[in-house]
């Protein structure tokens, strides 16, 4: 049902997108022809738009998180390729197929003689806006957001670039807005989206703890440049009588049955595998994820019997005693020279009938349910998520930006992680982290030894289950390590690995043409970035905004 609502606001679409094409030629026509909709039922666009929220991200999984950004970060490892045009496909679907539907929302409420009971629908087009908003000037920097649908509207074609800075000192006053919009005390005349809002449902406190978690991402992307901005957004959050997403139920999540942004591409190019660090640690620990993140190798059932029968000896990075053995990770970059790389690709041979695949892959029914050909289980987008938002709270108090319990934000996180973790896995059909409620298997994990704050590395342990969590959120993951420098090399606890590729920290905008390349050759002198470059090493030396004074990956404090 979902995607017949596209054909309802097409015509609402598609004027915008050829707008961004540098076209203007036949405006006057759309806003003529019978066959165009001028007047959409809003509703259907707001479906519309949180359905290109996600809509557009095999693209995205594919070819930037899968092969690129969860490679950066150290999550999984795999024989690494080249940038290509098809990354920073976030920015594309932001002004082609989210942003119009938003605006089109807002004119369309705004003509209507009764708009003030409409005020809570359009409150929620700008947490919306800002929550796509944030992901692409993660990777870009300054974008036109100001005078971004002027073209639409007033037919200027030539929208300036709006610094970072300002696109977060923007977003902060829309999302305060939204929430005090959205806070109002009920009306008997007020208006709602209902089940037409597939995130939510039409909510209005759900969307409250959204807008204040977006708030929080805000203030850990501005604290390399101002921590005192950190601190005074933090404050605003837990000052609020809502406050942001803390329990699962109020995750935001896209789930469709009809819906499978990766499938089968999951294996483009090649297999995905578990790093070296990460599944080492999560093994120290007894970590109840490692089956939804990663898939055991051969070395199960009666494997013991067979090298005894063969008088064969495991290699020497493997226990043998290993009580999860079954589990092992490889260099994250492929030109280290470590035993475990031999066995990406190439299986350990016992005998002639007996070959072990040694490596752990990456579980992909846990991010492509139907990507064997499958009818079976549903992909689910987890777009914002408790686990995020607790560790966060965990991270600002154990700074001192906010005051609080630091130890029982961490453990909250921790445990909104696991359960956030098994239900996707669930939902899925795919290996789950725990069968039952899950009690007995998140109490053991919160106690384990180097999992517990013990008072002397308690940030870097916050640090590492904030990396832990984020691993069905790439963007974030990204900006993660981007802003902290974590994991950390050379760390006791959990080591970088040695990564010897550069690391891009931006993406790039092309060249809009002629009709606003003037305002986007001034944004990118601006700050500092190099026109139309596309390569790993030049990328990996410009930086946006927030992230000019960040360590190198690797290098936190």
């Amino acid at each position: 049902m979902i995607h017949d609502f596209k054909k309802i606001v097409f015509g609402a679409t598609l004027g915008t997108t050829l707008l961004f094409a540098g076209c203007k030629k036949d405006f006057g026509d759309l806003n003529t022809n019978p066959a165009t909709v001028v007047n959409p039922d809003i509703k259907f666009l707001l479906t519309y738009a949180e359905d290109q929220l996600v809509g557009y991200n095999g693209t995205e999984w594919v070819w930037e998180s899968m092969e690129q950004l969860l490679r950066f970060t150290q999550h999984y490892s795999s024989s690494p390729y080249e940038l290509t045009t098809n990354v920073n496909s976030r920015y594309g679907a932001y002004y082609g197929n989210i942003l119009p539907n938003l605006f089109e929302i807002r004119r369309q409420i705004d003509l209507k003689p009764d708009k003030n009971d409409y005020s809570k629908m359009k409150a929620v087009t700008y947490i919306m806006s800002t929550l796509h908003g944030l992901k692409v000037t993660d990777m870009n920097g300054s974008m036109p957001y100001s005078e971004a649908m002027k073209g639409r509207y007033e037919g200027k074609y030539n929208p300036v670039f709006d610094s970072q800075e300002q696109l977060f000192a923007t977003w902060l006053t829309e999302l305060n807005d939204a929430i005090a919009t959205l806070s109002a005390a009920p009306t008997a005349s007020e208006k709602s989206y209902g089940n037409s809002d597939v995130l939510y449902k039409g909510d209005w406190t759900k969307w409250i703890k959204l807008a204040n978690t977006l708030k929080l991402r805000i203030a850990a992307r501005y604290e390399n440049q101002d921590a005192n901005k950190t601190a005074a957004i933090a404050q605003e959050v837990v000052s609020n009588t809502v406050g942001p997403i803390t329990a699962v139920a109020d995750n935001l999540v896209y789930s469709n049955p009809n819906f499978e942004p990766i499938g089968g591409a999951i294996n483009y190019r090649d297999v995905k595998y578990g790093g070296i660090a990460i599944v080492n640690f999560m093994k120290q620990v007894n970590d109840p994820r490692i089956g939804v993140y990663f898939n055991t190798n051969d070395l199960v059932g009666s494997f013991r019997d067979t090298l005894d029968k063969y008088n064969v000896d495991l290699p020497s990075f493997i226990d043998i005693n290993d009580p999860l053995i079954q589990f092992q990770g490889g260099p994250v970059d492929w030109t280290i020279d470590v035993p475990q790389k031999n066995y990406f690709k190439n299986a350990f041979q016992v005998s002639q009938q007996n070959r072990y695949n040694l490596i752990s892959t990456i579980n992909r029914r846990f991010f492509a349910p139907r990507y064997d050909g499958s009818t079976q289980g549903t992909y689910t987008e987890l777009l914002a998520g408790a686990g995020e938002t607790c560790l966060l709270m965990a991270e600002f108090m154990k700074k001192g930006y906010i005051s609080g319990d630091f130890k029982a934000w961490y453990n909250r996180g921790i445990e909104a992680s696991i359960r956030t973790m098994n239900a996707i896995a669930t939902t899925a059909g795919s290996t789950r982290a725990y069968n039952g409620d899950g009690d007995t298997e998140i109490a053991a994990y919160l106690a384990q030894p180097k999992v517990v704050l013990d008072g002397t590395n308690d940030l870097e342990r916050i640090y590492i289950q904030q990396h832990l969590n984020l691993v069905r959120e790439p963007n974030e993951a990204y900006v993660f390590c981007r802003r902290t420098g974590y994991p950390k090399t050379a760390s006791a606890y959990y080591p970088r690995e040695v990564f010897n590729e550069p690391i891009p920290r931006r993406w790039w905008i092309a060249d809009p043409g002629e009709v606003n390349r003037t305002n986007w050759a001034a944004a990118y002198a601006a700050q500092g970035f190099t026109q139309n470059v596309q390569d790993a090493l030049s990328l990996s030396k410009e930086r946006v905004w927030f992230d000019k004074n960040a360590p190198e990956f690797g290098q936190g404090d």
